[in-house]
């Protein structure tokens, strides 16, 4: 068997395309565009690249999109402050806070100073809350990205076994309640799994978030099931590998995803999503 490759770069693309006529026709009415405010602090040369893929993601959809560059030494209270100043932006429907931040910022309490309905990122414990509760509004980015990803190979879900490696706040965790929430059976991998493996090898759907090149061996896969790899790591050449070792995966499998071109462009795809239901939300609270 030779798996199929899933493509998030064209996933994404078709998503932009729609967004874009959605965009069109919202300004058509008399609407003004949906907006997107990113706030990065310092100057971390990985935040830059995602800022500035963002951006030419917001340009091309259609969206009003600001960023905003703080100092890596500006202070809890000081960036507090600007995310109220932008929670009370009318023309501002989604704030996203590029992590990460300075160890002196305590991420969490920003995440919980952003208006949940302007949270594009997903990770307010109100949209989360939500999520748990199979009644999501803003999910996060990446777990939502992956499901797009999915439904795009036509998977039954119902009743489906899936398996996630990884607990994290960011990933595991809401890509599980995703999972969940349209019928899959659910088993979560985390770091103190026994036995990882023995997870994997009856899932239909495999998705592991983890960052460890390697992992996923390719004799822990089922024969036809669908591989997610959401794990990134740049090795010391400057080279991008996943958590799948993909080369053995890809010879059972059925779908897979490869690294970089899986995952990553659907988050940002998932991100321009969140930012026009926002604005369309928005604009039916008057």
């Amino acid at each position: 068997m030779t798996a199929q490759i899933l493509d998030g770069k064209r996933v994404a693309a078709e998503c932009r395309r729609r967004i874009h006529t959605q965009v069109e026709q919202r300004v058509s009415r008399g609407a003004r565009p949906p907006g997107l405010a990113v706030v990065l602090v310092g100057n971390d040369a990985a935040s830059e690249v995602y800022v500035n893929a963002k951006r030419r993601d917001c340009q091309e959809v259609g969206f009003h999109s600001i960023v905003e560059r703080v100092p890596a030494t500006i202070t809890q209270a000081e960036l507090e402050a600007r995310v109220a100043a932008l929670n009370a932006t009318p023309e501002i429907d989604g704030i996203l806070v590029q992590l990460p931040l300075p160890k002196h910022i305590d991420a969490d309490r920003i995440t919980d100073r952003i208006d949940p309905a302007k949270d594009v990122d997903g990770f307010h414990p109100y949209n989360i809350g939500r999520l748990a509760l199979r009644r999501p509004a803003l999910p996060p980015c990446t777990s939502k990205g992956v499901m797009l990803l999915l439904d795009s190979t036509g998977v039954d879900y119902l009743g489906a076994r899936a398996t996630v490696i990884g607990a994290s706040n960011h990933v595991g965790r809401p890509m599980a309640l995703e999972l969940l929430r349209v019928g899959c059976t659910v088993e979560v991998a985390h770091k103190f799994t026994r036995d990882t493996a023995a997870c994997t090898k009856e899932a239909d759907i495999l998705i592991s978030a983890v960052g460890r090149p390697g992992l996923v061996a390719g004799d822990w896969i089922k024969p036809g099931a669908i591989v997610i790899d959401v794990g990134i790591t740049r090795d010391l050449q400057g080279r991008l590998h996943g958590d799948v070792d993909f080369e053995r995966a890809a010879k059972v499998a059925a779908w897979i995803t490869p690294v970089p071109g899986g995952v990553g462009p659907m988050t940002r795809a998932a991100l321009m999503l969140n930012t026009l239901q926002a604005a369309s939300r928005a604009s039916d609270r008057g």
